[in-house]
């Protein structure tokens, strides 16, 4: 019998380099899992917890397990020359770019405390950015067998806003999704993003016609449809590592 937790910690860890990041995510992701291991095993019914990170990484290209590595257009020396790092990880979906300007959420939760369906779960996350976008005016949509949140979508202007890849395991999740507030696009023309050509990138502060977007109103924004759509509690803790 699991015992259901449906409050979440969460932790702005604010500008961290990616590896050190994700490091931190292996920790908590196998922290929750042992808990989950040791239940079955011995009976136990301890409660597991939850976490949701926001962070922003310095410039990375991260490539998923089933991505190309021809959609990184870069060779390693102009990686170094660009200031940028590349990481093979352990997500689903292909590359992606990480930088500042960019919010990152990184979900860590036993879906067993909310819903065993991952494909809601991913569902979620996309209404999540659809619903705050749409504070901002901007009608935001999902694209037929693509992840991730767009604008236009159906029309030869559809530009992606927020990219989308998640990790799961028994049930508990990690990785997330990445929105553009005030990114440097011109990082993306040196990758295929997501392996999928001919479509445009964009930025929250782009589309407003804005220099700079106020990120701590977008993480606010985010976290408060988040607490809905998942029927959760936060817990508020600013952590560094």
């Amino acid at each position: 019998m699991h015992t259901m937790n449906k409050s979440v910690e969460i932790q702005d860890l604010g500008y961290k380099d990616y590896k050190q990041t994700w490091d931190y995510q292996e920790q908590l992701f196998k922290g929750i899992l042992d808990i989950k291991i040791k239940n079955r095993r011995e009976e136990t019914n301890l409660i597991t917890p939850n976490y949701f990170l926001f962070v922003e990484h310095p410039h990375v290209y991260t490539l998923g397990k089933s991505g190309d590595m021809s959609n990184l257009l870069l060779s390693e020396k102009q990686l170094t020359e660009k200031g940028a790092t590349f990481y093979k990880i352990n997500r689903g979906g292909d590359i992606t770019y990480h930088g500042p300007g960019q919010i990152v959420g990184y979900p860590i939760l036993d879906l067993d405390n909310f819903f065993t369906d991952i494909h809601k779960y991913l569902r979620l996350l996309e209404e999540i950015i659809i619903l705050t976008l749409a504070e901002y005016s901007l009608k935001a949509a999902r694209s037929k067998g693509e992840t991730g949140v767009w604008l236009d979508v159906g029309t030869p202007f559809a530009r992606k806003i927020c990219a989308l890849g998640v990790r799961s395991s028994r049930w508990v999740t990690m990785h997330g999704f990445a929105l553009n507030v005030n990114a440097n696009l011109g990082y993306f023309d040196n990758i295929v993003p997501c392996g999928i050509r001919g479509k445009a990138v964009t930025s929250l502060n782009v589309e407003l016609g804005k220099k700079v977007v106020d990120g701590a109103e977008v993480k606010e924004k985010l976290l408060k449809h988040f607490e809905n759509l998942f029927e959760a509690e936060l817990l508020t803790k600013t952590y560094i590592l």
